[in-house]
Parts: structure tokens; C-alpha cells; sequence
């Protein structure tokens, strides 16, 4: 009987193959760019294996990008013929669910997966990306502070664990045990990029800029050999600088760091959703504050114009608007609309609900306040506001939409819907909007 690193029973030929495959998990956990040639590995010694069949499907799934659907599909069909254990058989489930659109049935075979195996570390991670993008924080924290009694720390990916209690209790708002956990991830591994991410996170929540520079500056030398979350850390390194209104620093990080177009690491996923949310949402801050950001848009712009129709990642969207609306590109932008509309009509699955309840409204808000209309933007993006968690993301990375309505509400006069959007994020975040760059002024018009 061959087992995982963490004790669950798998097929495959050989204790070597099963080895690699342990590698390939933990490239998975730690972010690492080489993940996806530790699974070739694996494939060369054991190509009848169905698990690493599965996670080129889940790889694919992973971009959150229609064009790589089609791979992820074929994967699942070479895995279904290569037949495995139960525990396998709803992995394969979980990710049929997740290719066909059912993110939310996808969710909770995982959480049977882990009740049934509270070790499965993949059927975790999977959970907690997915929990997590659509968002689901409390089944994000659920998840995790459930495995916790069957984990010790000699069982390999308890820091990964730790990492990941860090991130879903910060979105929880428990800070104090996110900051905990995700202190001691890093003790036992300097780069383990989730675990920095998740303490930048907490500090960045408390105000604590010049601490969350200092974390992400003294980490950085760790972070080598590291995947696209490495750009993310960066990013918020930036959010740090900017609420100090220090943008020239703001914009030598977007330059060199999370939107550096000549590193390997951009040019192996271009348009990877995450790297162009970073960059469109600091952009849009950056003008927001009176910056000049060049023509920073226009490669983002080409991007987003070559990915209308494609509406996997509903968070994205809104980005990808940003962009059109930045260079005016409207009969762009309006195509775009038409599309998510038409997906919104004709998709299957809870993305399709997500993308007409609060993507689609967004990205018309986005368009209105281009051609001029923040009055008609901040009614029809009101409605949504409620519902706009359901995006994903982080709350950090969320805020760029409140200030999108703040600023339609402040361009239209309309005070007490600005007023509504500062009780919303004072409610929301320890830091007083007082002490944040992008409701600071707003602040001082409603209490002035």
C-alpha cells in the first residue's frame, strides 16, 4: 500500500512516484514556479496514476481562464479511465464539478473529502482557493479550524495549514490568531509566500504600514524561485507606500516588481487574472489620488479586450473594465457588457449568478463614471453592494470597488450615499477612514 506524505492511502505503481508526487504538493503549497515540472516528473514515473492526472486538471481550473477549460476536461476524461481509490474517485468529482461550473458542489465534495480525511492536503488547498474566490470566508475558516486537532507539526504541510488559518481568520476578522499562525508559518519556512501574504494582510488591516514594509522587505530575499503570489506580496508592499502617499515608490514597484513586463515569471502568464487585478486596482487608486500613471493602461487595456467573453474569474472583470474605461476604449467596453450579460443569461453554475448580481453591475458603474454619469453609476451599482463579497477576494483587494462607488457618490453630490460607503468600510476596518488614503478626504466632507 502506497500512502502520501501525509498518511492517506494512493495509487500509485511506486513508493519514487508517490515521493514525486509529495514534491509536486509542495511546490503546490509554497507557490513555487517549478510546480509545474515536478508534476512531469511525476507523470514520467507513473503515468497511470490518476491523482497527477487530476492536477493538470487543476492547474488548468487554477488560471481561471476559458481557454484552458478544454485541457482540464481531457484531463478529467485520462484520469476517469485510470480508475483509483474513493478518496480519488471524489477528487475527480470535485473537479468535474468545478469544470462544469458548479464551484459551490465542487466546495462541498471537498469538505466531505477532508471530514472523511482531515490529511488531504489537496482537497484543503483546492477548498480554500475555491472557498475563498467565491467568497466564502466563513467556509473558508471552517474548513480550516476543523483539520486543525488532526495535524501536529512533523506532519509535512502543517506550516501550509498554519498559513492558510492565518488568511481565512483575517477575513473572519480574527486577527490576533491570524497574525499568530501566520508568524509561526514563517518561522518554520521564510518562503512560504501564503503565510507572508496572510500577515501583510493583517497588518495592512491595522494601519500598521511602516511593520507590513519592514515584514515584506525583510522577506523578500526568501522569496526566490517563487510563482505570481510573489507579485501579490509586492502589490501589497505598494498599498503599504500608498497609504503614506509615498507614489513614486508606488510606481517603482509597479515597475519592477508586480507588473514588470521582462520578468520570466510575467511572461510566462501574461494576463494571469491575479497580475492584472493588482495592477488595474493600483492604478485606479493611483488616479483616484491625482497620479499620473502614464501609459501603464494600454498594455492592461490589450489584454482585457482580448479576454471579453471570458467570464471565469468575476472578480476580474471589473478589472478588466478599468483598463477599457482608462483609454476610453467604449465600443470595447461595451461589447464586454453584452457578453457577461449573455453569459450571465445562458451560464451554468453559481459564477453565472455572481457575474449578473455583482460583476455586471461594476462594470456598468466603471462605464457611467467614464462617459460622465456618477449619479446613474452609484444607482446602479447600490444594489449590488451587498452582495459584492460574492466576487472573491480579499477585503484589501475588495476595497477598490467601495471606492469606486465613493467616487461616483462625491462626483454626483449624492452625500448620503457617500456617507453609506464610509459606514460601510468604518464598520469594516479597524483603521478609521480617517487614516486611509482613499476615504480620508471624504472623512473630512461628511464630518466636517
Amino acid at each position: 500500500m502506497v500512502m502520501d506524505a501525509q498518511g492517506n492511502r494512493a495509487s500509485f505503481a511506486s513508493d519514487e512516484a508517490a515521493r514525486a508526487f509529495d514534491h509536486m504538493v509542495e511546490g503546490f503549497l509554497k507557490y513555487r514556479l517549478d510546480t509545474p515540472l515536478r508534476l512531469k516528473a511525476v507523470l514520467q514515473l507513473d503515468a497511470e496514476a490518476p491523482l497527477p492526472q487530476m492536477m493538470k486538471a487543476g492547474f488548468a481550473m487554477l488560471a481561471y481562464k476559458a481557454a484552458h477549460v478544454p485541457a482540464a476536461r481531457a484531463a478529467l476524461d485520462q484520469a476517469r479511465k485510470l480508475g483509483g481509490n474513493g478518496r480519488e474517485k471524489m477528487h475527480l468529482a470535485a473537479l468535474d464539478a468545478w469544470a462544469e461550473g458548479g464551484q459551490d458542489r465542487a466546495i462541498a465534495i471537498w469538505e466531505r473529502i477532508i471530514a472523511e480525511h482531515p490529511r488531504d492536503i489537496l482537497a484543503f488547498r483546492f477548498h480554500h482557493f475555491a472557498a475563498f474566490w467565491m467568497g466564502k470566508a466563513p467556509a473558508m475558516l471552517s474548513a480550516v479550524e476543523g483539520i486543525m486537532p488532526h495535524w501536529e507539526g512533523d506532519v509535512p504541510g502543517y506550516g501550509s495549514v498554519l498559513a492558510c488559518r492565518a488568511f481565512a481568520n483575517e477575513e473572519a476578522g480574527n486577527l490576533l490568531i491570524a497574525e499568530h499562525a501566520g508568524r509561526e508559518a514563517i518561522r518554520r519556512d521564510p518562503a512560504d509566500l501564503w503565510a507572508a501574504h496572510a500577515v501583510a494582510h493583517v497588518l495592512e488591516m491595522q494601519g500598521r504600514r511602516a511593520e507590513g514594509i519592514a515584514w515584506i522587505t525583510g522577506l523578500t530575499p526568501h522569496f526566490a524561485g517563487g510563482n505570481n503570489l510573489m507579485h501579490h506580496i509586492f502589490w501589497h508592499q505598494a498599498m503599504f507606500h500608498l497609504e503614506r502617499r509615498e507614489h513614486a515608490q508606488v510606481l517603482h514597484l509597479y515597475d519592477t516588481a508586480f507588473r514588470n513586463l521582462e520578468s520570466p515569471v510575467t511572461q510566462m502568464q501574461p494576463d494571469l487574472y491575479i497580475d492584472c487585478q493588482n495592477a488595474a486596482s493600483m492604478l485606479f487608486r493611483l488616479e483616484r489620488q491625482g497620479v499620473d500613471v502614464g501609459a501603464r493602461w494600454d498594455e492592461l487595456a490589450e489584454k482585457a479586450e482580448a479576454r471579453i467573453g471570458d467570464c471565469l474569474s468575476a472578480f476580474t472583470l471589473p478589472h478588466w473594465m478599468m483598463a477599457l474605461c482608462a483609454t476610453s476604449r467604449f465600443e470595447a467596453a461595451e461589447r464586454m457588457l453584452v457578453a457577461m450579460r449573455e453569459y450571465a443569461a445562458g451560464g451554468v453554475g453559481e459564477n453565472a449568478r455572481v457575474v449578473r448580481e455583482a460583476a455586471l453591475p461594476c462594470c456598468e458603474a466603471l462605464l457611467l463614471r467614464a462617459k460622465g454619469e456618477p449619479a446613474a453609476a452609484v444607482a446602479i451599482m447600490r444594489p449590488a453592494l451587498g452582495g459584492m463579497h460574492e466576487l472573491g477576494g480579499s477585503h484589501a483587494q475588495q476595497d477598490v470597488l467601495e471606492q469606486l462607488f465613493l467616487d461616483c457618490a462625491m462626483a454626483a453630490g449624492l452625500a448620503a450615499d457617500s456617507d453609506l460607503l464610509l459606514e460601510r468600510v468604518t464598520g469594516r476596518w479597524p483603521t478609521p477612514p480617517e487614516r486611509r488614503a482613499g476615504y480620508a478626504q471624504a472623512a473630512r466632507v461628511s464630518r466636517g
